[in-house]
């Protein structure tokens, strides 16, 4: 038997329209792990181009790949312009209440 082949999955191959993208963004959000979040800003950013993501947020393309290091704790403003540069906005909706 002959080994099996298997090729890397990568999200961003599969981000091809907005949909998707909020879809695959919300996801991460629901989930409540802010650095999910912000590697799914990344895979979507890879999706897009970095460095149109990069300019369309207002950074360098280094300071871009700062922020979605992993780890990285980049500041609210800061996702929410990389958030805008992707063509996506957050909408609150009432959630379970925690008492």
């Amino acid at each position: 038997m002959g080994k099996i082949k298997t090729a890397r999955f990568d999200a961003a191959d599969y981000l091809d329209s907005e949909e998707a993208i909020a879809a695959y963004i919300n996801a991460a959000l629901e989930d409540g792990n802010p650095d999910l979040l912000i590697a799914a800003i990344g895979d979507v950013a890879r999706a897009r181009g970095i460095a149109k993501v990069a300019a369309d947020a207002g950074l360098g393309r280094e300071s871009l790949y700062k922020t979605l290091a992993p780890g990285s704790k980049p500041r609210f403003d800061t996702v929410v312009k990389l958030l805008q540069a992707l063509g996506v906005q957050l909408t609150v909706t009432p959630g379970e209440a925690h008492v």
